[in-house]
């Protein structure tokens, strides 16, 4: 469907409709080559309507006429940088919300809960949210974290990192209020533990877990220079799916080797078949794709 743009007329200083033409081939195949080189994403030619929307939405908010002047603005343009982010923005940042996969997350309490003691008290639990959008997952995980230092009756000694390509995203991460249609479905005690009420009927989480977790921008595509080492816990769910296959597997590589030895690695169900990524132990799960950094000892 061809998209629609509105455009300020000079003459009658009001706003006209105008129809944007449907994507052409080549220019699609732009798009695809341009968000590949620079995020490793890669966009299916069933994912066209996806792209025509968002790239129409943003034209129209800046008044730009063809996909062809727009990709020039944003390959080209003096503002480049900027319009860059707020498109990969638009293009990426999913819908989520807390405790989103269940099964995934009591995953990560069960390996939590098995540590040894001694471990937990010696030193504190890094955990990292790959892809973490607006800060559902990470905070997610904090909660996840601190319910199992209570039940081990331990001090709460974990921090969590989350990570995104999109600037605005993390922002809004780092601010940490959000609706309470992201918090349906979840457990009314945990949620009155970790939220309190915030501005415009809005909900913020509570201090004790806020300053557990923090935030930064990080394209997948640099992994090589990532400064987290030494992972107790990554969890990197729903993003893989975007990639080739093998991108995916070199993604899983890189992230493994930041895990410590015993570490536990969660990926989304589906997102990696048919390999075994080298080093890693399958953890047995019907429900999880997952696995424990092996020991030096059983290499």
């Amino acid at each position: 469907m061809a998209q629609m743009h509105n455009q300020l007329s000079p003459a009658d200083g009001i706003w006209a409709l105008r129809r944007l033409p449907d994507m052409d081939e080549a220019q699609f195949n732009q798009w695809q080559t341009l968000l590949e080189h620079r995020t490793g994403m890669t966009l299916t030619a069933d994912r066209r309507s996806f792209l025509e929307t968002n790239l129409g939405i943003r034209m129209r908010e800046i008044g730009c006429s063809s996909y062809q002047a727009y990709y020039e603005k944003i390959v080209f343009g003096p503002d480049a940088i900027r319009e860059w982010a707020t498109l990969v923005d638009r293009l990426t940042v999913q819908e989520t919300r807390f405790f989103r996969d269940a099964d995934a997350f009591r995953l990560v309490a069960d390996y939590v809960l098995t540590r040894p003691r001694e471990q937990l008290r010696a030193r504190a639990l890094e955990a990292w949210s790959v892809g973490c959008s607006t800060g559902e997952e990470p905070y997610t995980l904090a909660m996840v974290l601190k319910e199992c230092m209570n039940q081990l009756d331990l001090q709460p000694l974990f921090g969590v990192t989350g990570s995104d390509i999109s600037q605005p995203a993390i922002e809004k991460a780092r601010l940490g209020q959000y609706s309470a249609r992201k918090l349906l479905g979840m457990d009314e005690d945990l949620k009155a533990r970790y939220f309190r009420p915030a501005e415009r009927n809005t909900v913020e989480i509570v201090d004790s877990i806020r300053e557990r977790v923090c935030f930064t921008r990080l394209n997948v595509m640099d992994l090589g220079k990532a400064p987290m080492h030494g992972m107790n816990i990554i969890f990197c769910q729903n993003l893989l799916i975007y990639f080739r296959r093998w991108r995916r597997r070199d993604i899983v590589k890189r992230l493994a080797e930041r895990l410590a030895p015993g570490g536990l690695l969660v990926l989304g169900q589906g997102e990696l078949t048919d390999w075994q990524p080298p080093g890693l132990q399958r953890v047995p799960s019907e429900h999880v794709l997952a696995w424990i950094k092996r020991q030096p000892d059983e290499e």
